[in-house]
């Protein structure tokens, strides 16, 4: 770790405002990075990002306010030039399933850039990386995130490394995996790092010293150790969410062996995250992550009510996906994939497409907010048993199984996740194309379309299959006779769905009239 000078006095949320900065976000499409540049925003900056797929953020309220700039990291000449007169750079850029070799791949990476932003006199360096203890063989993710923050310290720019532990809030990775064991396991049969002593950090308080980084006046080139100051270890996490969540208490078996990819494995099992992130997860936790140094204090003085403690941070994230108001979610930095061949014809390609249409007398408006809340709580509207088996044959072949939910009840941008979907184009009130993330041979996109047929409206359903070779030919064959059951019933109940929706709400506005507050508010059901 470099050495550092020390400042007498704290800097205020004030002081950090009113240094504004021009900074370029990398992984702006992440879980961190989403988050943050609205932040950025509000605290007066100029915020210039760097995206591969400038898709993924259309839908999100503030993009008028940045610039963005569509390129990658190793393209050196696009990078140098979306750097020239930035002030500050924040890498976000971290890969937790990158195959073999991404630990090389990962520090060339971060050295290409440290040159990139010395080339364009850039002032400062911000990275998010981890909390480890010093001196320990870490795991291969951990000693990855370990490199790249040395890289960037013994760089030409200085550069302040954030070392964070298990972060909480809604939509994050470590959260959802709690989450899942809590309200999944009774009883928790669990490895012995489960005693490890782990302190977790808020997302918030995450944001809040991402923040004030920008704004800091003193020339720093040193790592700095970020957390809640509240150590538990991960089986008192467990309960601690248990009781934040009123769920009975949930007793913890630790066992005498590690067995982190056997761990590994049984995660991604009962949660939504896959088995190439469930892994790298688990080994993160082979030993205690406690914050060594709190020399932070000095340098940004703590939020206003003080550091969030884990039981009030899992509270926030319980509340914010309560009331549909989860920013980012860890599954929508998903991997990109090329888009659908456009009609007619689909480019050459060989396709199956099973095709469904529904004419009926409901308003095209009620179907759209049913096609528009499809998946996560509110179900595929057909044979549940079936979408959960195949869910979990995919999470057994590495896939993202239906676990994954989605971030908002109701609304839906592009580039989001809904279960082993993600959104690929929406144009609300009339079209919704998901494109499958699900383990198949070949590619997979479902669309959902709404338009007006005189007084009612005429739903259209398509799902669409490019098979790769022989394997994918013969499993569109296999899976017809489901597809017969299942796309049928779901083009019947999504239009008999806004049928109801349309009767609740015209009840609901009739006792409103009859002076009932608060009616009229119905929304779809499964």
């Amino acid at each position: 770790m470099a050495g550092a000078g020390s400042s007498p006095d704290a800097r205020t949320a004030d002081d950090q405002t009113a240094a504004a900065r021009t900074v370029l976000v990398t992984g702006a499409t992440g879980y961190i990075g989403g988050r943050l540049v609205p932040r950025l925003l509000d605290a007066g900056h100029r915020v210039k990002m760097l995206v591969r797929s400038p898709e993924k953020i259309a839908g999100v309220p503030w993009l008028d306010d940045v610039e963005v700039i569509r390129s990658s990291l190793d393209d050196s000449a696009a990078l140098e030039e979306a750097l020239q007169g930035v002030d500050v750079l924040y890498y976000l850029v971290h890969s937790m399933a990158a195959g073999s070799g991404f630990e090389a791949k990962e520090k060339a990476m971060a050295g290409l850039v440290a040159n990139a932003a010395a080339a364009a006199s850039v002032g400062r360096i911000v990275y998010l990386g981890g909390l480890h203890p010093r001196n320990t063989a870490l795991s291969t993710h951990m000693r990855s995130r370990e490199a790249v923050g040395e890289v960037f310290l013994s760089g030409p720019v200085d550069a302040i490394v954030f070392q964070a532990g298990v972060v909480i809030g809604s939509g994050s990775a470590s959260f959802e995996m709690i989450r899942h064991l809590a309200e999944t396991l009774p009883l928790m049969p669990a490895p012995s790092w489960v005693r490890n002593r782990i302190e977790a950090i808020a997302v918030r308080d995450v944001l809040y010293y991402l923040v004030g980084a920008a704004s800091l006046a003193e020339q720093l080139n040193r790592t700095f150790d970020i957390g809640s100051r509240d150590v538990l270890t991960y089986a008192g996490m467990m309960k601690e969410y248990a009781a934040e969540a009123g769920l009975p208490p949930r007793p913890v078996l630790a066992l005498p062996v590690p067995a982190p990819r056997l761990a590994g494995l049984w995660v991604a099992l009962v949660t939504p995250i896959p088995l190439s992130m469930s892994v790298p997860l688990v080994q993160s936790l082979q030993h205690d992550a406690v914050s060594a140094e709190h020399d932070i204090d000095n340098f940004i003085r703590q939020p206003d009510g003080g550091l969030t403690g884990y039981r009030r941070a899992v509270g926030l994230a319980l509340g914010k996906e309560r009331d549909g108001q989860v920013e980012t979610t860890w599954a929508n930095a998903g991997a990109d994939a090329d888009p659908l061949p456009s009609d007619p014809g689909w480019a050459g390609h060989r396709v199956y497409v099973d095709e469904r249409t529904f004419a009926s007398d409901v308003d095209p408006r009620r179907v759209w907010t049913i096609i528009e809340g499809i998946g996560g709580r509110n179900g595929w509207y057909s044979l549940p048993l079936a979408w959960s088996v195949r869910g979990w044959l995919d999470k057994l072949s590495g896939g993202a199984g239906l676990l994954r939910g989605r971030r908002h009840p109701h609304h839906l941008v592009a580039g989001e996740v809904v279960d082993w979907w993600r959104v690929e184009r929406i144009e609300r009130g009339r079209l919704l194309r998901l494109r499958a993330e699900m383990r198949a041979p070949g590619r997979a996109w479902l669309e959902l379309c709404v338009e007006p047929d005189g007084a009612g409206s005429r739903y259209r359903q398509r799902a669409i299959f490019f098979p790769k070779g022989l394997s994918g030919r013969l499993y569109w064959l296999a899976v017809l006779p489901f597809h017969s059951i299942i796309f049928p019933a779901m083009s019947r109940n999504i239009t008999a769905a806004a049928r109801r929706l349309s009767a609740e709400e015209k009840s609901g506005a009739a006792e409103h009239g009859a002076g009932r507050p608060g009616a009229g508010e119905a929304r779809p059901s499964p």
